[in-house]
């Protein structure tokens, strides 16, 4: 399972709505080599099904992510912030044994 915090379903909500994306919009979650610690999360909206997708859903918002992305951020939690250290969407992870110090990267 992936989580979704209330203040990243919040952000997520009216993103859909100022962008006017479609009901079958989904959060896409993947797992990318790259970054100081050797991978990067990408968070993208799409509405396109593939092969080995894993669909979950919480707080009503459509999370995906592919097989091997899984391994990865599994009982994860997507998280939004606001404030003066940075904005934007981030993960709590308890699969990650180290981030980097800006906090786009990790390894397990």
């Amino acid at each position: 399972m992936v989580f979704v915090s209330e203040v990243a379903k919040d952000k997520i909500l009216e993103i859909l709505k100022d962008e006017e994306h479609s009901e079958k919009t989904f959060v896409r979650i993947s797992v990318k080599g790259g970054g100081c610690s050797g991978l990067t999360y990408d968070i993208q909206f799409d509405h396109t099904e593939q092969p080995d997708d894993q669909f979950f859903e919480d707080k009503g918002i459509k999370l995906c992510t592919d097989l091997r992305s899984f391994l990865y951020v599994c009982n994860s939690t997507l998280e939004f912030t606001d404030g003066l250290n940075g904005k934007g969407f981030h993960f709590t992870n308890p699969n990650a044994a180290r981030t980097c110090a800006c906090g786009e990267s990790f390894s397990v």
